[in-house]
């Protein structure tokens, strides 16, 4: 999202936008790895790393379909709330439960409690799964990947009991390489598990899939882990949505704020 139109929301610019790579070096670079993932016989094969939420896939509508939904059991109790729940776009969707329903005028505590609790069930679950869309140019970006010999792994703090089998659908049904040789889906194996932690430990282990030549996610702090476990690996940032308060962003890792090749 380009810093002027984040400024035309009320947002604050991404503290990542200068390092942000222009158009036309992002479409190089997205061509680079594309020909680091030929597959070379006799060679262990290329793998790329893939966060979902925030990188490869853009969550804020399954959140938005939620606050809709919520709407319509507040129509009669609390019409002003519902009003504007119902009215919500995806693109005005910011990081956290609480930070959008201040925004909307929500801001009773008893409200607030109902709201996250409503919103809780639902976004965790396999079946909001399909309100997902891509990041611009994930899905071509990432089957050009798969096409020309990488193996892909998607790497997500979603957890198994809950999202594994959503995930694998949306992804499934939005394009991507899934349930074929050369792919796999790490999911957490338990809900409560804090989604750096689980990356932290998974981190060193997926050298058994291949030789890792590049990782993609939208935390900074999990950038930086990747360059910590797999050094040789290029790092790329998605700057879409992320934690509030990162860390320092290791100068390693490229920045990108989609996989569109152009504009």
């Amino acid at each position: 999202m380009p810093a002027a139109v984040e400024g035309a929301l009320g947002l604050s610019p991404s503290a990542f936008y200068p390092r942000r790579l222009a158009s036309n070096a992002r479409g190089e670079l997205l061509k680079s790895l594309i020909a680091m993932c030929k597959l070379v016989p006799g060679q262990p094969a290329p793998v790329l790393v893939f966060d979902l939420d925030g990188t490869l896939l853009d969550n804020r509508p399954r959140v938005a379909q939620i606050f809709r939904e919520l709407a319509d059991t507040w129509r009669d109790r609390h019409p002003r709330e519902a009003q504007a729940l119902a009215a919500v776009a995806s693109d005005d969707i910011v990081y956290g439960i609480k930070e959008n329903l201040a925004r909307l005028g929500v801001v009773d505590p008893t409200l607030v409690d109902e709201a996250c609790g409503f919103w809780k069930d639902r976004f965790f679950t396999d079946e909001y799964l399909r309100y997902d869309t891509e990041t611009p140019g994930a899905r071509p970006f990432v089957r050009a990947c798969y096409d020309a010999g990488a193996t892909v792994v998607y790497l997500t703090g979603r957890d198994l009991p809950n999202m594994a089998l959503g995930t694998f659908a949306s992804l499934r049904d939005l394009g991507f390489p899934i349930g074929v040789v050369g792919t796999s889906l790490v999911t957490k194996p338990a809900f409560d598990i804090p989604d750096a932690d689980f990356k932290h430990e998974v981190a060193p282990s997926l050298v058994r899939h291949g030789n890792v030549v590049a990782t993609f996610d939208n935390e900074p702090a999990n950038c930086n882990l990747f360059l910590k476990h797999l050094p040789a690996a290029r790092c790329v940032f998605l700057d879409t949505h992320h934690a509030p308060d990162p860390p320092a962003l290791d100068p390693r890792a490229v920045v990108l704020d989609s996989f569109a090749p152009h504009g």
